[in-house]
Formats: structure tokens, C-alpha cells, sequence
């Protein structure tokens, strides 16, 4: 059901079936939007923008504003969110550049309010970002990985699947997968065990992991050194390969491990 008196809704937009459109909203030629999405009032999508099933935009939010990046120069370019994304009030999600062509949002994540999510970044299935988190270009955030409120993430920076990043954190760095991250600077706080245990991971690969972050964090062996010594002590599994396969593609280097008086 559509309320199109106070609305500015293009006839060429590709619009679902059972969607909610609220008043003084704005949606442009080149959009679709999925089957039972529900947009609320003062919303503003522009051009180049799909939306999935079953999402909900809150009032205020602003999707497929161009890049705010000085080399974007008018090409187009996408915002694809997938299927049951929440998307909280006054997010502002902008669409991609030449460089990856798109910003993709996937599957079940929650933006909480006044999320920024800048040009050509990818946010992975069930991840959550909390209030007033800020996401320059080119950032990667991981599957189920959770950015407490007011998080903001340097350009180009790859945050591994299964984290917890501590409210208020500056990310300058890579975050490998299944960690917990908080001080200033940005350190290793631990594993993220909670989490994953709430993903069905059990105490055996939890205790892996431990072991593996215990050489690359807490025995003071440099990089190079960890990653030889995980080799050659930690039996082999999706998570060390996982793991070895983030820190060796990192090229911004990863963030530092726990320092005590840090």
C-alpha cells in the first residue's frame, strides 16, 4: 500500500509488491525495490539504488547519495542492499565509484541511527553497526562482526567475520577475524568467544582459536615470526586458514596486540 499524495515516487521505479511508502518520500527513477519492504516517512532514495525483501528504512534516511569522494566524476555506479536489512533513522548510505561500481549492503544487517556508509564499501550477512558509526571508502566489515556506537573505520581498512569492535574505537587497521578489539590504539582485547559461541561454534574451536591469537598476540612474536609459528604448531582448519589467509592479504598491516600500561 503506497500513499502517493505526498510523496515524490517516479513511475519508473521498479516497486515490489506489499511495499509501505511513507509521506514526503522520495524515490527515483532508477530504483527497485523489493517485495514487503517498508519505507518510512522522509526518506530519500536516488538513483542507482535496490533494495531487497522484507527491509524497513526508518524516517530520515538518505540511500544512493553520490560518493563524497573528489575523484567521482558522474559515472554510474550502485547502492544493493539485500533482503531483511534495517536500516535506522538518518543513516546516509552513498553508492559506489569506478573503482568497485557498487556499495553492497547484504543480507540481515542492521544500521542503527545516523550510520554513514561512504562509496564502494561492503558490510557482510548479520553484521550490526550501532549508533553514529562512520565508514570511509573501500572498508570491508565481516559477517556477524558488531561495530559498537560511534566506531570509525580509516579508508581501505578490512574488518574480519566474528568481531566485536568496542564503542568509540579509531580503526587505522586491519581486525582479523573472531577477535575482540577496544583501547586506544586499537588492540587485541581477546576472542570474540561469546559471539561465537551464540554461532554454534563450540569450546574445541574456540580454544583453537585462542591458541592461535596467543602466538600472534600475546607471546611478543613480530608478524612474520607468528605466522611461521602457526604453521608449524597449529593443527590445520577452516579457522587457522581463515585467520592466516586475512593477515597475509592485509595491507594496511593489523592492528597491534594487547601492550598492559598501553
Amino acid at each position: 500500500m503506497m500513499n502517493l499524495q505526498l510523496n515524490e515516487i517516479s513511475k519508473k521505479a521498479k516497486i515490489g509488491k506489499n511495499v509501505h511508502i511513507g509521506s514526503f518520500t522520495t524515490v527515483s527513477d532508477d530504483v527497485e525495490i523489493g517485495d514487503g519492504t517498508w519505507i518510512g516517512p522522509n526518506v530519500v532514495i536516488m538513483n542507482g539504488v535496490k533494495i531487497g525483501n522484507n527491509c524497513k528504512i526508518f524516517p530520515g534516511a538518505i540511500l544512493g547519495a553520490i560518493p563524497q569522494d573528489l575523484k567521482f566524476d558522474g559515472e554510474e555506479s550502485l547502492l544493493e542492499i539485500g533482503n531483511n536489512v534495517v536500516v535506522r533513522e538518518y543513516c546516509t548510505l552513498n553508492r559506489g565509484t569506478k573503482a568497485n561500481n557498487k556499495t553492497r549492503i547484504m543480507d540481515n544487517v542492521l544500521l542503527m541511527a545516523y550510520v554513514h556508509v561512504a562509496h564502494d564499501c561492503i558490510i557482510h550477512h548479520n553484521a550490526i553497526l550501532a549508533n553514529n558509526v562512520n565508514l570511509a571508502g573501500h572498508v570491508e566489515i565481516g559477517k556477524y562482526s558488531i561495530l559498537g556506537g560511534l566506531v570509525a573505520v580509516h579508508q581501505f581498512v578490512n574488518i574480519g567475520d566474528h568481531c566485536m569492535v568496542g564503542g568509540g574505537s579509531l580503526v587505522r587497521k586491519d581486525i582479523p577475524p573472531f577477535v575482540k578489539a577496544a583501547r586506544e590504539p586499537l588492540s587485541y582485547v581477546g576472542v570474540n568467544s561469546v559471539g561465537l559461541r551464540r554461532r554454534g561454534y563450540s569450546n574445541k574451536q574456540i580454544n583453537h582459536i585462542q591458541d592461535i591469537y596467543r602466538i600472534l598476540y600475546v607471546h611478543g612474536n613480530n608478524t612474520t615470526q607468528a605466522l611461521s609459528l602457526i604453521e608449524a604448531t597449529i593443527k590445520a582448519s577452516p579457522e587457522r586458514e581463515a585467520i592466516i589467509g586475512f593477515i597475509q592479504s592485509a595491507d594496511r598491516g593489523i592492528m597491534r596486540g594487547f601492550r598492559q600500561n598501553s
